[in-house]
């Protein structure tokens, strides 16, 4: 935690020491943390009403009327020192109130009101979130993008014509929306490898949310992948209108009283950095690892799908059955039943037979008694567990990090010689020529992708072709795939052979 001013120029919540903010939360482990909780609840329900400072007489009432919804309040029982210990912690702020005070003897009583202090506020709203949470705070919202595209186009337009309000109102919303997405996309790929973690002992609660899961992941990601080349050309037009006159214009209406104007300045301009590398720094953006580790998502619900299908393919699996044994064990009326039981399930009071053949045979006749032909030895191990001898141990596993950096170098490498090929297709274009077998993979990946999409999009100026109503678009390794109409079709010769387009005409243009 960084080092905060100095004793004497801080005051209100920088006042506070990383201890004193580590003490905030001494209540959720007390013994009577339930009390805490409830009469903090009812300190929140007060500030609701803007009942801000509260006498004891006060916070009893509102514990009362607390009572009424949830009878656990009831069992909240002295509230002075509850009090005195929020106050210690510093949950709350005491101070003195001599307008309850009749005459000098009840003044000298110290006639405490408590109140929220800033700090402690946070730390018990951050307590209630952990106590509310649920699953629903843990899904992919695909419902963002069309109005992240909007607001882009809007901040857009405010930054040309230089509204420094409606310029702070859609960058605040865009920080505010990108921040959301965020963490609700860690959250919910951290309920995923629970819900791994979890398959091992409840697999019907994976089943039942199998079919839930794998569309809402597909769905979101397919518009992830449209939407992504629209946001990454909005962020370019936002920053074709200038970048400095946009943060200039942000930190100019921000009214956040304890930071400087050079601080404001910073601030926003950090924000305006997040955004781009979240839509406009090609495959190092956010947007493309959120969609590479939603595609990994739904490679993992199906490997996970099929090994719990694998699991039950029987019909009882091994679980059910450990269940109904323990089930059989707790219904026996004796001991004696018990071990019965005991026996007959695993049976591991019964002498072990085990069967050796001589080194020999021809040397013993058929005839000779067990009692006169000679002994066999035997293996210790298979006496003891009935299993024949190794040689050996497990064999020890070889880890070879040579082939692991030689196939590593290679994907590298096959992923320099895409960005490559896709240079070449924007530069030379790809027609009136033979496209090797690295340019025609790149542009059949692009086509796919667009094709996919079947999003109109129109292109920005400055680009061949401009004014034209592209068909579909799509944008990776560096470069942009537009579909064009034409009055006849076209033909993209490579070295696999001759691709037709009917009535359309391909555009590579760079990002």
């Amino acid at each position: 935690m960084n080092e905060g001013p100095g004793e004497g120029d801080s005051f209100g919540i920088d006042a506070f020491t990383l201890d004193d903010r580590l003490r905030l939360f001494h209540f959720a482990a007390a013994e009577k943390r339930y009390d805490y909780l409830w009469l903090l609840r009812a300190f929140d329900r007060g500030r609701a009403n803007y009942q801000v400072l509260l006498h004891v007489a006060d916070a009893r009432e509102l514990l009362a009327e607390l009572a009424e919804d949830h009878p656990s309040a009831r069992a909240v029982g002295e509230v002075q020192p509850l009090l005195d210990a929020l106050a210690e912690w510093k949950l709350l702020d005491r101070s003195y109130d001599g307008t309850r005070a009749a005459n000098l003897a009840e003044y000298r009583n110290r006639h405490y009101v408590y109140q929220f202090t800033q700090a402690g506020y946070r730390a018990f709203r951050a307590v209630e979130e952990v106590l509310g949470a649920s699953l629903e705070d843990a899904q992919l919202s695909r419902l963002m993008f069309p109005d992240i595209l909007a607001d882009l186009r809007a901040l857009a337009a405010a930054n040309a014509v230089g509204d420094a309000e409606e310029v702070y109102r859609k960058l605040s919303r865009l920080d505010s929306v990108l921040a959301d997405m965020a963490q609700r996309s860690a959250r919910f790929y951290l309920m995923l490898g629970d819900l791994a973690r979890t398959n091992d002992t409840r697999p019907e609660v994976f089943l039942a949310h199998k079919d839930a899961l794998l569309s809402h992941m597909e769905e979101f990601n397919g518009e992830l992948a449209r939407f992504t080349p629209l946001l990454a050309e909005a962020v370019e037009a936002v920053a074709a209108t200038g970048v400095e006159q946009l943060v200039d214009r942000a930190a100019s209406v921000d009214e956040r009283l304890f930071r400087s104007a050079p601080e404001r300045l910073e601030d926003w301009r950090q924000r305006w950095s997040g955004l781009v590398h979240w839509f406009a720094d090609g495959e190092r953006s956010e947007s493309e690892r959120l969609q590479n580790a939603t595609v990994t998502a739904i490679r993992g619900v199906l490997a996970l799908l099929r090994r719990v299908t694998e699991a039950t393919r029987g019909g009882v699996s091994q679980e059910s059955q450990l269940r109904y044994l323990a089930q059989w064990f707790t219904a026996c009326p004796t001991d004696g039943d018990a071990h019965a039981l005991f026996r007959a399930a695993f049976d591991l009071g019964s002498p072990r037979h085990v069967a050796v053949s001589h080194e020999d045979p021809e040397l013993i006749p058929g005839r000779t008694s067990w009692w006169q032909a000679p002994s066999v030895e035997l293996a210790r191990t298979l006496v003891k567990s009935g299993r024949e001898p190794r040689l050996s141990g497990p064999g020890r596993i070889e880890r070879n990090h040579e082939q692991r950096e030689q196939l590593r170098a290679r994907q590298l490498k096959a992923q320099a010689q895409t960005r490559t090929a896709a240079a070449a297709l924007a530069g030379d274009g790809v027609y009136g020529r033979i496209l090797d077998e690295p340019e025609t993979e790149a542009l059949l990946g692009l086509l796919n992708l667009a094709l996919a999409a079947r999003l109109p999009v129109p292109v920005s100026r400055g680009v061949r072709g401009a004014g034209r109503q592209g068909v579909a678009a799509a944008g990776a390794h560096g470069v942009r795939l537009t579909l064009h109409p034409a009055a006849g079709s076209s033909t993209v010769h490579t070295v696999r052979g001759r691709l037709h387009l009917d009535r359309l005409r391909l555009e590579v243009s760079a990002l």
